[in-house]
């Protein structure tokens, strides 16, 4: 059997990271690793990168710019002499380009743009290997799907027709490509890609009829919609539940969206 990838946990945990950042280390037997999402600049995860790279970095990879996933990166990128590549030109010294396909080991791995989460996420499918042992592919969906709990999309960088349109994309990838798990940016495998996907989807529809409801009631700003939506959710993610209904509002093209609301949160 082939080189499998590797998850680093980042020591940042939290509401909105749940356990903390999946940093994926992918080192093959023969040739540098490459590194996706290096997390936090935090001394100990980087030595765990570091030393699951023995044969060094050549490539820094970002599934998207928030902090918790990209932070780390230039001075990784710096001590390996490696190039730092994202799908915004302005994050890195490389752009991969939507279906791009690298060469790691007797694996590859391509390159795809789904926006949603955030304009510029990317996911990557690494390519099952050949011969005896096959490997199933596995899918990396940063910040787009999580392994456990949903996402928070903030608009306008994130977008919810986006996010919608990505998930049927990545519905039909987990299909062509055969993909076994689903490796998140944060929590655990996805052990079922296409129920966990089916799942995301009929919950965001199921979100987008409680605000329809909610707005035909009469309730009028994003506050009262929270409140009668997400009344029972922790504190901590009562901002990424504002975000997520502004996002929703955006989509229905509801007029009075420049109403005060509920505090941004900060970005997963």
């Amino acid at each position: 059997m082939s080189w499998t990838p590797i998850r680093l946990l980042a020591p940042n945990p939290g509401p909105m990271t749940l356990g903390g950042t999946n940093t994926w280390v992918l080192a093959p037997e023969v040739g540098p690793a490459v590194v996706i999402d290096p997390g936090p600049e935090d001394d100990g995860h980087l030595a765990a990168v570091a030393n699951a790279c023995p044969n060094g970095i050549s490539e820094v990879w970002v599934t998207h710019h928030h902090h918790d996933h990209i932070e780390a990166a230039p001075g990784l990128a710096e001590r390996f002499g490696a190039a730092v590549r994202a799908y915004d030109p302005a994050l890195c010294d490389r752009v991969l380009r939507d279906r791009e396909t690298v060469e790691l080991g007797d694996r590859a791995i391509e390159v795809r743009h789904l926006p949603g989460h955030t304009a510029d996420s990317i996911g990557f499918v690494l390519h099952g290997s050949p011969g005896e042992g096959t490997q199933a592919a596995d899918f990396f969906s940063g910040d787009m799907v999580l392994g456990e709990g949903t996402t928070v999309i903030v608009h306008p960088d994130g977008d919810l027709r986006s996010y919608l349109a990505s998930l049927d994309e990545m519905l039909a990838l987990v299909a062509d490509h055969e993909v076994g798990r689903i490796l998140p940016g944060h929590g655990p495998d996805v052990a079922d890609p296409v129920a966990w996907l089916d799942h995301y989807r009929t919950h965001r529809h199921e979100r987008l009829q409680q605000v329809r409801e909610a707005v035909a009631s009469g309730l009028d700003t994003v506050e009262q919609i929270v409140e009668a939506i997400y009344g029972d959710v922790p504190e901590g993610v009562r901002g990424a539940a504002a975000e997520s209904t502004r996002a929703q509002l955006a989509y229905l093209e509801v007029p009075w969206l420049s109403a005060p609301g509920v505090p941004p949160a900060p970005g997963r």
